[in-house]
């Protein structure tokens, strides 16, 4: 909430059953705690490279992963944990992951940005700003293709939608109706570079109307009302009806990357969406509502806490990637072959291809 708001600020609807809130909520809260101590362990020099931290946008994940089934696909970016947490990736597997451990979800080879579950239904993280568009569209395709009943819901920031891939992959989509769900996380920044800067129109109803989609914005710190809004736009890919556009106003707490000083926007800015923090406006919703006790949200929060801190005991305890596996998983075009041959390389580490 902005400061004088008062009241949770989620959306006045029927609440969904029990299970499911309480999913949400639980998700949420291992991606705060992920972040938090992501960010701890990168400070104390045990994690190398950069990250992007999701922190203040748990909303977003959440509550759009929760209008799926478990046989749908998502996409994400280079800020892809909480995604890949909602969609019920191994938080063992992704924490090692982070640690460049052989344990981790990509044998320690992907690190912050790349995440990936294919058996989950995580097509990946992708550190290029739009990739994932494109991929989204090209699983969508292959789904109508096949037959197939799922639906891809593509994660990506309000910078993409400056990139030709974006617009390129959307007018496609539509055009074949493609079961595709394009979910915009505004939080306000394309790294240091604010909307109004880099788009000549700011909006989710016109940019809807451009490509003959529903558009439509959404408060992206409302869990419920992102839930509610992506469940229409899920439904409406399932019944072979096309995408649509859903823009989730939301805000990174930190800065794009941890090189990010943030000069570019005011202390008073950051506290006051801090004010509009996610996970206690819908705590308190839960309680009102009669879903769970104040005892019982607390245990919930520890039992999630607890799980991240045993996702870095497990990390630090997992081995490295060995030498024999530098070129494993290394995929090369016929340009590059000859580099990876046994003439080249004496036969010591085989490159697959």
């Amino acid at each position: 909430m902005l400061p004088g708001e008062t009241g949770s600020g989620l959306a006045e609807c029927a609440l969904p059953p029990a299970e499911k809130l309480l999913w949400m909520y639980d998700k949420m809260l291992k991606s705060r705690f992920f972040e938090e101590k992501i960010a701890e362990a990168f400070a104390a020099g045990k994690l190398h490279g950069t990250m992007h931290l999701y922190t203040g946008e748990e909303a977003c994940a959440a509550g759009a992963v929760a209008a799926l089934e478990q046989a749908d696909y998502i996409t994400s970016t280079h800020r892809n944990h909480g995604h890949a947490i909602a969609k019920g990736g191994d938080i063992n597997k992704m924490m090692a992951e982070m640690f460049g451990k052989k344990t981790g979800s990509c044998g320690g080879k992907g690190g912050s940005m790349h995440i990936t579950d294919i058996a989950g239904g995580n097509i990946g993280g992708n550190g290029v700003v739009a990739g994932g568009v494109s991929i989204a569209t090209g699983a969508a395709l292959a789904l109508k293709m096949q037959g197939r009943p799922q639906v891809v819901l593509c994660f990506f920031g309000d910078g993409a939608r400056a990139e030709g891939v974006f617009h390129e992959s959307v007018n496609m989509a539509s055009l074949w109706r493609l079961p595709l769900v394009l979910v915009c996380e505004n939080n306000q920044y394309a790294v240091s570079t604010a909307p109004h800067r880099y788009l000549a129109r700011n909006d989710a109803a016109a940019l809807g109307r451009a490509y003959n989609i529903p558009g439509e914005s959404v408060d992206g710190n409302d869990v419920l009302a992102v839930y509610e809004r992506v469940s229409e736009a899920v439904a409406r890919a399932r019944g072979g009806e096309g995408p649509s556009y859903v823009e989730c106003q939301t805000y990174r707490w930190r800065g794009h990357s941890k090189s990010d000083q943030n000069r570019y926007r005011t202390r008073e800015e950051i506290d006051a969406w801090i004010l509009k923090d996610p996970i206690p406006r819908f705590r308190k919703v839960l309680i009102e509502s009669g879903i769970i006790s104040e005892e019982r949200a607390d245990e919930i929060e520890a039992q999630a806490l607890g799980l991240i801190e045993e996702s870095i005991r497990f990390a630090e305890r997992s081995p490295d990637p060995p030498l024999e596996d530098l070129a494993r998983d290394v995929y090369s075009g016929p340009a590059m072959r000859g580099l990876n041959s046994k003439e080249s390389n004496g036969g010591a580490i085989p490159c697959a291809n």
